[in-house]
């Protein structure tokens, strides 16, 4: 309901996406703007409330049908839809939140374009993911071999730590549950991670098709973004996960990702990094235009005290 011009009423404050909730999941369900509440309602005609506003985004399972009034309630208080396959193994499309301005596009596409801006943005993400800086003289196809090869040295390593049966990072979402258990945990605790990330890149405002290490994937960039994370987050918590061989994997790391999520406060550390790996670049953000859309989720005024810090 709009507060209109009423001064007894409170202004409409978007939740910012740091505050905000990780995931959550919807299967076989409607989803729906009843009463003015964002719902989802069960084939009993069972109505569960979600709160929208303070999510970052709704991941929809095969099953799951949402109305033009949900997609656009969404948009408007800055929730990412995506669609994804079972078990969340593949994305199917998403829906941008909004927010997204020229400026940022424009200085993450400069950075893309220049050979040597991309490379340092690498370099920066290399140095991130494994705390240790990447060898000198060494061209980015070069940096994401050697990267593949820790990658996998590490997945072993994880494996050896929480007594897990591995042989290779492989599955078949054709054939999905013939795979391993290691497996899906994986490419589930991934999805949750990729999520999240996506939210937080469209949110401030850049690409997830235009990447640096990853490139020609509609979600290159989040990619980049994620696997910055991933070794700290959720691969411990998948092969945690798949050593007590749960029933039902998908769901128990499902639930492990955001539980770290939310103790860690992790969704506040997201645009922070971006914001640091792009700066490793060394250009200058362009100067957003008079006439530039203002942030759909603009941070919170303070004091204007420079010793305040609320």
């Amino acid at each position: 309901m709009s507060t209109g011009n009423n001064p007894l009423l409170p202004k409409l404050s978007p939740i910012t996406i740091k505050e905000r909730i990780s995931l959550v999941y919807v299967e076989k369900g409607n989803l729906d703007v009843l009463d003015g509440a964002f719902v989802v309602v069960d084939v009993n005609g069972v109505r569960t409330h979600i709160p929208v506003g303070g999510v970052s985004c709704l991941m929809l399972e095969p099953g799951t049908r949402i109305s033009h009034a949900a997609v656009a309630l969404a948009a408007r208080v800055g929730c990412l839809i995506c669609w994804i396959g079972e078990a969340g193994v593949r994305l199917y499309s998403s829906g941008q939140p909004g927010g997204a301005r020229s400026d940022r596009l424009l200085y993450q596409a400069q950075l893309a374009l220049d050979e040597k801006a991309r490379l340092k943005v690498v370099r920066k993400m290399y140095a991130m993911r494994f705390n240790d800086e990447p060898p000198v003289k060494r061209s980015i196809q070069q940096l994401r071999g050697i990267e593949g090869a820790r990658v996998r040295k590490m997945y072993i390593l994880f494996a050896r730590r929480f007594g897990v049966q591995w042989k290779e990072r492989n599955y078949d979402v054709q054939e999905w549950d013939k795979g391993d258990v290691a497996n899906r945990c994986l490419s589930s605790a991934t999805a949750c991670l990729y999520g999240i990330t996506e939210a937080a890149v469209l949110a401030a405002g850049y690409a997830p098709a235009i990447g640096f290490l990853h490139t020609g994937k509609p979600l290159s960039f989040v990619y980049d973004i994620a696997d910055i994370f991933k070794f700290e987050t959720v691969v411990p918590a998948a092969f945690q996960t798949a050593a007590k061989n749960p029933a039902h994997p998908e769901q128990a790391v499902r639930y492990a990702c955001r539980e770290f999520f939310r103790s860690t406060k992790f969704l506040s550390r997201i645009i922070p990094t971006i914001e640091e790996v792009l700066a490793a670049g060394e250009m200058s953000v362009p100067a957003a235009p008079a006439e530039a859309s203002l942030p759909a989720i603009p941070e919170k005024e303070g004091l204007r005290d420079a010793g305040h810090r609320g």
